[in-house]
């Protein structure tokens, strides 16, 4: 078969299978299994795919189908201009925690140590790190596969960071000038809910942040004054409907000069406050 042929039965399949987005990942799914860029698909779309490319292909296809997300699939995603490794094991980086690197940064970060709980596939902290030198990074999370792909993701990068297994900063060392996370935020009782790419591959312990989705907020906020020098700062995404709780956790535990920023849809999307 050729590129177009194997192309637009893809699109189909997907199509058939409720797929909104059935043409672009149709072909970005047979970009990857063919091993060839877009030019290659859109200037050459007679050119015959090899059994095994076809046969990866399908595969491909068969979990998108079953609403795997495209980004485990390719094993890739894109952030902060990186493109970094994605496993079932992590959080897939959205373009909401941009927000987070991009804040930390206007706020100016050159020459400090930070530390990024619950860091996942380390996008966070790559993403602070790649665009301001001089930062001592930390990363920490309480999974050992998620660590792992965090390790592959600063490898491919150039970036050097120390990497914990903790829960929170329950094997964390020292202090740090800035602290930031994007920690569970979703109601318990609301991941049932979403949609399925998300309930059923991405990593629950990620996802799931109690009763009321403050959970983990209140045990960084808690805790974070002991792990800030003087004037540090704390950066925290949220959920657009938690900027009032969680900025109201960081002023109960002291932190000063409280904002929330919103995102580029202009919904609340991170909490910042000063020690």
């Amino acid at each position: 078969m050729t590129l177009r042929e194997l192309y637009l039965k893809g699109k189909r399949e997907l199509i058939a299978a409720g797929k909104e987005e059935a043409e672009p990942e149709a072909r970005l799914l047979l970009q990857y299994a063919c091993g060839i860029d877009k030019n290659t698909f859109f200037m050459q779309p007679d050119k015959l795919v090899t059994t095994e490319a076809l046969r990866k292909y399908d595969e491909m296809l068969q979990k998108r189908k079953v609403s795997m997300p495209l980004q485990y699939i390719i094993g890739t995603q894109g952030f902060m201009g990186m493109e970094l490794k994605v496993t079932p094991d992590v959080l897939i980086p959205r373009q909401d925690t941009e927000v987070l690197v991009e804040q930390v940064l206007n706020d100016g970060v050159k020459d400090m140590s930070v530390l990024d709980l619950c860091t996942g596939s380390g996008c966070i902290l790559l993403g602070l790190m790649k665009n301001e030198s001089g930062i001592k990074g930390t990363g920490a999370d309480l999974s050992e596969a998620a660590l792992k792909i965090a390790k592959e993701n600063a490898a491919a990068q150039g970036v050097s960071a120390e990497w914990v297994l903790s829960d929170l900063y329950a094997k964390i060392k020292g202090t740090f000038d800035v602290i930031c996370s994007n920690p569970p935020y979703i109601r318990t009782s609301e991941i049932e809910h979403l949609m399925p790419e998300v309930r059923k591959y991405e990593p629950r312990t990620a996802l799931d942040g109690g009763e009321d989705g403050l959970d983990y907020y209140r045990k960084i906020a808690a805790d974070a004054p002991a792990f800030l020098n003087a004037g540090g700062r704390l950066y925290l995404e949220i959920g657009s409907e938690q900027g009032e709780a969680v900025s109201g956790l960081l002023e109960a535990n002291g932190f000063k000069e409280v904002r929330i920023i919103r995102d580029y849809a202009r919904l609340d999307r991170v909490v910042t406050g000063r020690v």
